[in-house]
C-alpha cells in the first residue's frame, strides 16, 4: 500500500516594510535590494490553510502576521507533499536556497 504523505514546504511574501525589523534585517545581511522578502515554513496542513491560521493569529510567526501579504507557490508546489523528515529539510534547504538567490527570508 503506498503511503500518503501530507507535509508541505510553504513560501509566504512578506512585505518590504518587514526590513524596519532591525532582527529582520540583521539575520539577512546579503539581502538584495527589490528582492522578495519571504517566510519560508513547513505545515502538515494544507498551505493555504496554515496561511490563513499565520494571518489570524493563531500559531502564527509575528512576522507573517503583521506583514504577510500571498503564498509564492511557484516557490515551493514542486516539493508537496512529502514526509516530515523530508519537509523539515526543504524547508532549511529552501530557506538557504532563496537567501543565496538574494531574498531576505525568515524561517521559525
Amino acid at each position: 500500500m503506498a503511503r500518503h504523505y501530507h507535509y508541505h514546504v510553504y513560501v509566504i511574501e512578506l512585505s518590504k516594510d518587514v526590513l524596519y525589523e532591525l532582527k529582520f534585517k540583521r539575520c539577512n545581511p546579503d539581502y538584495e535590494l527589490g528582492k522578495p522578502c519571504v517566510y519560508v515554513g513547513m505545515t502538515g496542513l494544507d498551505p493555504d490553510v496554515r496561511f490563513d491560521k499565520h494571518k489570524a493569529g493563531i500559531q502564527s510567526n509575528r512576522y507573517v502576521q503583521q506583514y504577510g501579504l500571498r503564498l509564492l507557490p511557484q516557490l515551493y508546489e514542486a516539493y508537496n507533499p512529502m514526509p516530515y523528515k523530508g519537509a523539515q529539510e526543504m524547508e532549511v534547504e529552501l530557506g538557504i536556497g532563496l537567501r543565496e538567490a538574494g531574498y531576505g527570508v525568515w524561517q521559525a
